[in-house]
């Protein structure tokens, strides 16, 4: 398979190329927490009343995940059941963002630290009981290929 060279005179960012999924119960809340709470934006949410077919949020450093409602007898939802969802995400004003969810009411389950590889961190549960991470870690530097 061959990849085409990045254009270097790209201005916009291009997509995500890899997406993280999860099922929720009650997606239309957990769209709503996403949002208003930790501060993802609405890319697209298709849907009828309560259930969301298809949703995707971004982040807006960079990237995003797609969700959906759970459906009744829906064999990957055993695979992967609303609440076993977890990630880690990159921000930059780690404080701020967890004064701003812990005044929401978000369930801290690891309070701001900074780790030995110098990482600002904590940790959230969403109403869904997923786990989030979120960090100034940006990963390990890579080499082109």
């Amino acid at each position: 398979m061959s990849q085409t060279a990045p254009d270097p005179t790209q201005t916009v960012t291009p997509p995500p190329q890899v997406w993280p999924t999860l099922r929720a119960r009650d997606a239309r809340a957990l769209i709503r927490f996403l949002v208003d709470v930790v501060g993802f934006t609405e890319a697209a949410v298709y849907g009828d009343g309560d259930f969301v077919h298809h949703a995707e949020l971004a982040w807006p450093p960079g990237g995003g995940i797609m969700l959906g409602s759970v459906k009744d007898g829906d064999a990957e939802a055993s695979v992967s059941p609303p609440g076993a969802f977890g990630a880690y995400v990159v921000a930059d004003d780690i404080d701020a963002l967890h004064a701003r969810v812990a005044a929401a009411g978000a369930t801290i389950t690891r309070p701001p630290e900074t780790t030995d590889y110098g990482s600002r961190e904590f940790a959230i549960k969403d109403p869904e009981g997923n786990r989030w991470t979120f960090g100034t870690y940006r990963g390990a530097p890579r080499t082109a290929t």
